[in-house]
């Protein structure tokens, strides 16, 4: 999940995150802060739009991403490992776009230890800059942002070697625009899915069951017929009430396609043979 230290997490909290899991009996909790660098736009009258973003982003809507505070997160860590001795807290980022960034992600990893490192793709290519889906549907087909998004997805596995999950691979879906474009089918996508997925199992990546949104059943098995081994467990909580958010219903669903607990808890899960 994500605490105060991503820049998109203003009323986030490592403390009290640490506190909701010791209260829910998680063993692990793990914080994989935002590190982006893209600059892209935003529609600041979108319905995805945020005081935040807006606070963040330029009057005509360009916002570019604050520095990570590598050195503040690190003595967070530490000062809740020693309020927490009973709770592993892990290190970790959600890298965004690292095949655009290589340098600007190796400078910050080389500030100190990050255990559980994620690549995220959240832009794509639009009107000479980039956006997120939710601001390319108005003006694009559905489906077309889709099978861009997902091509996007292989190419960054395909080009970086810096993380070991792939976060959110159905990040589009999040805002898909049923309203013009009918209900959200990933049947109408299986070839793209079934490419980027075959391509992060061929890499040797785990797959992020991300529970912001429940990951569609067909995904995993979809996962699991292209050679995926490994799975992990994201809340994408941005407020400490949502750490764990989604768990249980998504270890059912990893339990049932064949994946179970590694040894400890908080390794990943494993394809059982």
């Amino acid at each position: 999940m994500h605490s105060e230290w991503s820049w998109d997490a203003p009323l986030a909290s490592m403390e009290r995150s640490c506190a909701r899991a010791v209260e829910l009996g998680l063993p692990a909790i793990a914080f994989t802060e935002h590190l982006d660098h893209t600059v892209w736009r935003i529609d600041l009258d979108g319905p995805y739009a945020s005081d935040h973003l807006s606070s963040v982003a330029d009057p005509d809507g360009v916002l570019t991403p604050p520095a990570f505070d590598a050195a503040g997160y690190l003595d967070t860590i530490e000062r809740c490992r020693h309020r927490f001795p009973g709770l592993r807290i892990l290190t970790g980022l959600e890298l965004g776009e690292p095949h655009r960034h290589a340098g600007q992600c190796t400078r910050i990893l080389a500030v100190g230890r990050f255990e559980r490192l994620l690549g995220s793709l959240h832009t794509l290519p639009d009107r000479g800059s980039f956006a997120e889906p939710w601001g390319i549907y108005p003006h694009r087909d559905a489906h077309e942002v889709v099978r861009e998004y997902l091509a996007g997805v292989a190419e960054m596995v395909a080009a970086s070697d810096m993380f070991s999950v792939l976060a959110h691979i159905d990040y589009p879906v999040r805002s898909w625009p049923a309203g013009s474009a009918g209900p959200f089918d990933p049947a109408a996508f299986e070839e793209e899915f079934r490419y980027a997925l075959r391509a992060t199992a061929e890499s040797g990546r785990a797959l992020e069951i991300n529970t912001r949104l429940p990951l569609h059943a067909t995904l995993l098995t979809w996962w699991r017929e292209e050679g995926g081994d490994a799975v992990t467990f994201g809340s994408d909580a941005h407020l400490p009430e949502y750490v764990g958010r989604g768990f249980a219903d998504a270890a059912r669903m990893a339990e049932a396609h064949g994946f179970r607990p590694g040894r400890s808890p908080y390794d990943c899960w494993g394809r059982a043979h």
